[in-house]
């Protein structure tokens, strides 16, 4: 069964890398054997096509090893703040994403909790991106933080279309992608959110979604507040 699902995993990720390197292959050698008879514009676009789809290959690759490396447990899990992680990230997507609104509304004095820093802005980068990627420009995008009980609760809020009641069970699934008029224009190999979810659960933590269709969608991650005499007890068993 193990070796079934690998097959099926190494046979999915080949298909994936093969479209962006027959591109990246195919326009290079066209630009290579015709240069002198293609006009500026048209070299622009080759190059252009060549540029994005080395950036699909270069993200399906660090998906990958990211994959990789959650399977295989390698956690730095640690004391962290997360209102301090959360707001490092916040400028890059603000800088990248110059179109929309990106809030942070952070909860003050929010407690800490236990787990992978790297992890965790990992986990934030591919849901700001998804909340911008997936929503028109000039909508906002708003992270927001609070305690709920023992649990920090994060929430990841984007204008987007929503996600339809038929795709909402494939939204976790390795290379699954759901289909709209703003996926079509945006490159993906369905590993993000399946990368995320792994991630998340991989820290004892949960992630779930609220959506509805043409009104956006609200991606909510909890995790344990920090206990520190039940970190102790777990360090003493270890």
């Amino acid at each position: 069964m193990k070796n079934s699902i690998q097959d099926e995993f190494i046979s999915t990720v080949s298909h994936e890398m093969r479209t962006p390197l027959t591109s990246i292959r195919g326009f290079s050698q066209t630009l290579l054997s015709s240069w002198d008879r293609i006009d500026d514009e048209n070299k622009k676009k080759f190059i252009k096509i060549i540029e994005e789809q080395s950036g699909r290959l270069i993200n399906l690759v660090e998906n990958i090893l990211t994959l990789s490396r959650a399977n295989a447990g390698s956690l730095v899990m640690k004391k962290v703040f997360v209102n301090a992680s959360i707001k490092s990230i916040i400028p890059m997507f603000q800088e990248q994403y110059k179109k929309h609104k990106i809030i942070f509304a952070p909860q003050k004095d929010l407690p800490p909790v236990r787990l992978d820093d790297d992890k965790l802005q990992q986990i934030m980068t591919n849901l700001i991106d998804n909340g911008c990627k997936y929503s028109q420009e000039g909508s906002t995008v708003l992270i927001s933080t609070e305690t709920k009980g023992e649990e920090v609760i994060i929430k990841v809020k984007d204008e987007g279309v929503g996600i339809r009641a038929e795709d909402r069970e494939k939204l976790f699934k390795k290379f699954s992608r759901i289909e709209n008029h703003l996926t079509s224009k945006t490159q993906g190999n369905g590993l993000g959110l399946y990368i995320t979810k792994q991630l998340v659960e991989k820290m004892d933590g949960k992630i779930t979604f609220e959506s509805e269709q043409d009104k956006g969608t609200i991606f909510i991650v909890s995790f344990p507040v920090y206990n520190e005499e039940e970190v102790l007890k777990c360090s003493q068993k270890s």
